[in-house]
């Protein structure tokens, strides 16, 4: 049976992380993808659309962040859950595959990963690329608070997908079937249930940034956000377009919080022109 979800693997820090890498051929500055935290997530899951799109364009590669997809998923007292262990793991990920510079593309929490790579280690990310990306100081919203408190069954998983789509063609049984099975994989909902515990508000603050913080990134930065998230709201982005100053926003109509998804080419079309000048 095909696994495509389980790619390579690579040792980052004191943890195992799998990816997925396609466009081996080209030259240039290599584009990373970094997936958000919903349940039965994984680099596959989020980017399986996106990476066919883009691997004529630009070597990439997209990471299963730890305790999510088919990377370790620790427990107890040897984790400590949080945005400086993920800010980590990409920089040891960069490090282990001789990456000195990337540009970054995050979807939600991913997006929020991505800003603290550019926060903290400025000069190995050459552009930012945040999609429907958390990052701002805030109240959690209650679409991100439902999906942090999955339940584990196939009915909540339902009401989440639906959540998150605009479109309910793409809210299909096969992916509820998809995403739930993901989520029953060995060690993901013990993983899950010890990431973002009440009050979540917690985890949420921990993955923001103060807006004068935020007035410091340098980098050329690209949001993309869906006019009808319910999971985490546009306005996120109109205040981050706001605060970057070297920054566009594009906001699609008719779509949720799953852009690579809903509006996958039109999507990858974005990513493609912004990178362009980057490639060999």
């Amino acid at each position: 049976m095909s696994r495509p979800e389980i790619g390579k693997s690579v040792k980052t820090g004191e943890f195992t992380t799998n990816y997925l890498e396609v466009g081996e051929q080209h030259g240039g500055i290599p584009l990373l993808f970094v997936h958000g935290s919903g349940p039965g997530v994984s680099a596959y899951a989020n980017w399986r659309l996106i990476l066919p799109l883009v691997e004529d364009t630009a070597h990439a590669y997209a990471m299963d962040m730890i305790g999510f997809g088919y990377s370790d998923k620790p427990t107890g007292d040897e984790v400590n859950y949080g945005r400086e262990l993920w800010t980590q793991q990409i920089i040891d990920f960069m490090d282990a595959l001789g990456l000195d510079k990337v540009n970054l593309v995050g979807n939600s929490f991913g997006g929020s990963l991505g800003l603290s790579v550019a926060l903290n280690y400025p000069e190995r990310v050459n552009k930012l690329i945040m999609m429907g990306p958390m990052g701002v100081e805030d109240q959690i919203p209650f679409g991100l608070n439902e999906v942090w408190g999955y339940k584990g069954t196939k009915e909540h998983m339902a009401e989440l997908i639906d959540l998150f789509t605009y479109n309910k063609d793409f809210a299909s049984e096969e992916l509820i079937e998809t995403r739930h099975s993901a989520s029953l994989e060995p060690g993901f909902h013990e993983a899950f249930s010890t990431m973002f515990p009440e009050p979540r508000q917690k985890s949420f603050d921990d993955l923001a940034f103060p807006d004068e913080k935020i007035k410091t990134v340098k980098q050329k930065t690209l949001i993309v956000h869906g006019r009808e998230d319910h999971v985490i709201p546009v306005r996120n982005s109109y205040r981050l377009i706001n605060l970057i100053e070297d920054a566009e926003l594009h906001v699609f109509g008719g779509c949720g919080h799953w852009t690579q998804i809903e509006k996958s080419e039109e999507f990858a079309n974005l990513v493609k022109n912004f990178v362009a000048e980057d490639v060999e």
